[in-house]
C-alpha cells in the first residue's frame, strides 16, 4: 500500500448544480510520502507545499460520501492499495512506559480499555496524532490527558501496521518514562505494571500483539 498526504480537496463539479454522472463530487490532491514520515522529526507533518513539484502531486476523484465517511481533510494521511482503492489510515502513538519494581526488574505499564468495541482488552496507552502534530508531541499530550502525568518520550521502537475492517492502523511506538506526577486513570478501566513473563497474561488488542514480540526480543 502506498501512502499519501492530502494537500488539497476541491469540488470536481464546482459551479455546476447537477452531480457528475458517476457520482464523483471532489478531487483529492495527494503527495506521496514515506510510511515513517517525521517519526523522529520535530518538524510538522503537514509541511508547506508551496514549493512542491506539481508532477509529484496525484489527483484522485472521489465522492462526497467517501470524504464524509472517511473524515478526510487536508493534512490527513491516506493509502491506496494495489487495486487503486482509497484506504483510511488512522495514525496513532503508543507509549511503552518503563519503570523498575522493588527488586530492580523492568516493568511495563498497560491499560484496559474502558469503552467502545474493544472494551475490556488491553493496550499500551496513547492515542491519535492530530493534524500538524509530531508523534512525540502527540504522545506527551495523550498521556497527560489519559493518565495525568508528564512523560519523557525516549527511543523510537517501531511503526506497527494493522488492518482493521474499516481502516488501516499505523502506530508509532516509543519507550517512555514518567517525569512527574502520579498516574490517574481518566479513560481506562484498569491498569497493570507487567514484568516480562507477565506480558502474555492479559488480552491485548490485535495491533498491540506484535509489539509484545518486539519487546521480548529487544528489551527484556
Amino acid at each position: 500500500m502506498e501512502r499519501y498526504l492530502i494537500t488539497n480537496i476541491t469540488e470536481a463539479d464546482y459551479g455546476c448544480e447537477e452531480p457528475a454522472a458517476d457520482g464523483a463530487h471532489a478531487y483529492l490532491y495527494l503527495r506521496k510520502i514515506d510510511s515513517k514520515t517525521n517519526v523522529n522529526n520535530e518538524n510538522e507533518d503537514n509541511q508547506n507545499n508551496e514549493n512542491q513539484n506539481p508532477l509529484d502531486i496525484k489527483r484522485m476523484e472521489v465522492s462526497e460520501n467517501t470524504i464524509s465517511k472517511m473524515k478526510l481533510d487536508t493534512g490527513r494521511m491516506v493509502g491506496i492499495n494495489d487495486a487503486g482503492e482509497l484506504i483510511k489510515i488512522v495514525r496513532v502513538v503508543a507509549a511503552v512506559i518503563v519503570a523498575k519494581d522493588e527488586d530492580g526488574n523492568d516493568i511495563i505499564f498497560a491499560t484496559e480499555r474502558g469503552y467502545g468495541e474493544f472494551k475490556g482488552m488491553w493496550e499500551f496507552p496513547g492515542g491519535k496524532i492530530e493534524t500538524g502534530e509530531t508523534p512525540r508531541k502527540a504522545l506527551a499530550r495523550e498521556i497527560k490527558e489519559e493518565l495525568d502525568v508528564d512523560i519523557e518520550v525516549g527511543d523510537y521502537i517501531d511503526t506497527l501496521e494493522y488492518d482493521y475492517p474499516e481502516f488501516h492502523l499505523s502506530m508509532d511506538c516509543f519507550y517512555c518514562n514518567v517525569k512527574c506526577g502520579e498516574i490517574v486513570l481518566k479513560e481506562a478501566s484498569a491498569a497493570r505494571w507487567l514484568r516480562s513473563f507477565e506480558l502474555r497474561d492479559v488480552n491485548w488488542l490485535p495491533a498491540d500483539v506484535t509489539l509484545i514480540e518486539k519487546l521480548n526480543k529487544k528489551f527484556f
